[in-house]
């Protein structure tokens, strides 16, 4: 299967790099003319992937009608740009959404609007717990590949599979993409209690509070417990609350730390998708009923709504009832 990464950010050059790993030609697609220059020229990707040498099968463009030869595509796009990103791509190419979030308005997850904007694309989702740079270098990783169709997940699967990168088959699309979704916010809150000094038993009780919101909004959404106590779920969800290499996380540090939100993001050249999701995830959460308090402390502090203390002492003094 030929295969085609729409997204030249960290995670889409990693995932190109993974797929050429044997020799195979992969085409990349890039927003930036410098990123396929340096792709093209110097087998690098500076902007976004820094200090990793890119395999020689990759091949950089910015013209979509190059995708059109591709077996199936990895879209790895900031989710509120999914649409029409997706709305370009080639129809009838299977589509493997890596890109995680709720679009806003619309409360939609990534495979409802890739469903809407190319309708006669099969989609399946890859999420879990992955950093960019430990897949470009080959470092062992586990991912759930979520697909309705188990045959095509098996091909897939059998494409992107690597000695040290290890995909698990789910045909539950909503608990991957809801797990991948919702852990982006909670990262940013584990990232303030970090920044604030509130210590490790703060972060476990977030971790474990944010995943108890986390399932409720997900078996509202029609996911299934054990999707989200897996990789895509839990997995992630301890990844990127406990590392600065996580951008929500480290965009919670430097909340916890006092610098206003809107500093913080004007500043950043990598999208930390927490940020766009939180609200969009508040309003979910209020529409469908799901009580979200981490989510709407999160969205309290982006929002400058309410100071760092006050929100933490709303946590805190919330009635006690049963876990």
């Amino acid at each position: 299967m030929k295969a085609g990464v729409i997204g030249a950010g960290a995670w889409g050059t990693a995932l190109a790099q993974l797929l050429a790993a044997d020799g195979a030609h992969v085409r990349l697609w890039a927003l930036e003319p410098e990123v396929v220059e340096a792709v093209n020229r110097d087998r690098a990707n500076p902007l976004y992937l820094p200090d990793i040498p890119l395999n020689a099968g990759i091949e950089a463009t910015r013209d979509m009608a190059d995708m059109a030869d591709r077996d199936l595509l990895l879209v790895v796009c900031p989710a509120q740009h999914l649409r029409s990103v997706v709305a370009q791509a080639p129809a009838g190419v299977p589509l493997i959404l890596c890109s995680k979030g709720i679009e806003a308005g619309t409360h939609l997850l990534m495979s409802e609007v890739a469903a809407q904007a190319q309708p006669r694309s099969p989609i399946a989702v890859l999420s879990g717990p992955t950093f960019a740079s430990e897949v470009a270098k080959g470092l062992p990783t586990a991912i759930t590949l979520a697909c309705a169709d188990a045959a095509l997940a098996a091909r897939i699967a059998a494409r992107i599979a690597r000695p040290a990168f290890r995909p698990y088959l789910s045909d539950d699309v909503i608990g991957a993409e809801i797990g991948g979704a919702v852990k982006n916010v909670l990262a940013i809150a584990c990232g303030v209690a970090e920044g604030a000094g509130l210590g490790l038993n703060a972060r476990a009780a977030l971790i474990s509070r944010g995943f108890a919101e986390m399932t409720r909004f997900g078996l509202a959404r029609g996911a299934r417990a054990e999707t989200l106590a897996g990789l895509s779920g839990l997995g992630d969800l301890v990844l990127t609350c406990s590392s600065t290499n996580s951008r929500n996380f480290s965009l919670g540090k430097g909340l916890g730390e006092g610098q206003p939100a809107a500093a913080l993001l004007a500043h950043r050249r990598t999208v930390a998708e927490g940020a766009f999701t939180a609200p969009v995830l508040r309003e979910a959460a209020r529409a469908s009923g799901v009580e979200m308090p981490v989510v709407e402390a999160v969205c309290a502090l982006l929002e400058d709504a309410a100071p760092l203390p006050q929100v933490i002492d709303a946590l805190l003094a919330r009635p006690i009832r049963a876990e």
